[in-house]
């Protein structure tokens, strides 16, 4: 297997976990602790009072959204705010993240979380080459893309750490 091939296996898991994860995961961020929350809890803001625009980005959560507590609905619109002003497709992109989020198991959430933990302590240059070798993953032929998927699954854990280890770091 060519270098590039095999950096790609080791890199890749952690890459598509960071890239997915990011925008949705604020959702489940645990609550601040006592001594950080600042005055009384933001009132809830229930679903029929977003804009359209906010609708739009917040889609995947409509069904929770009305059980969310108030202060996740607060920073879950801080961020929407932000999401509104992208362009069409990138608002589609952080949509789509924030519903393959909702669809994760606690347990995959937890280690999305961990990788992207993970992914933010790497150097910048350790960084900025996992997102070239991303890069360079996505331009490959489909079908090889999901054969390279698929023996990175089938690999045991150890060997993977292994790979990443060799050739990630």
């Amino acid at each position: 297997m060519s270098r590039i091939l095999q950096t790609l296996l080791g890199l890749l898991f952690a890459a598509v976990l960071a890239t997915t994860a990011w925008p949705a995961h604020a959702q489940d961020a645990p609550p601040p602790a006592p001594g950080q929350m600042l005055g009384p809890p933001p009132p809830p803001h229930p679903w029929s009072s977003l804009d359209p625009a906010q609708r739009e980005v917040l889609a995947p959560l409509q069904q929770k959204w009305d059980h969310l507590p108030p202060r996740r609905q607060a920073h879950m619109l801080e961020r929407a705010q932000h999401w509104v002003t992208l362009p069409p497709a990138r608002r589609e992109k952080i949509r789509q993240r924030i519903a393959h989020w909702q669809a994760m198991t606690p347990v995959e959430r937890q280690q999305a979380q961990a990788n992207e933990r993970m992914f933010h302590r790497l150097s910048p240059e350790q960084r900025a080459r996992l997102h070239d070798t991303f890069e360079r993953f996505q331009q490959l032929p489909p079908e090889q893309r999901n054969r390279l998927m698929q023996k990175w699954r089938s690999l045991p854990p150890a060997q993977r750490r292994q790979w990443i280890m060799k050739h990630g770091g």
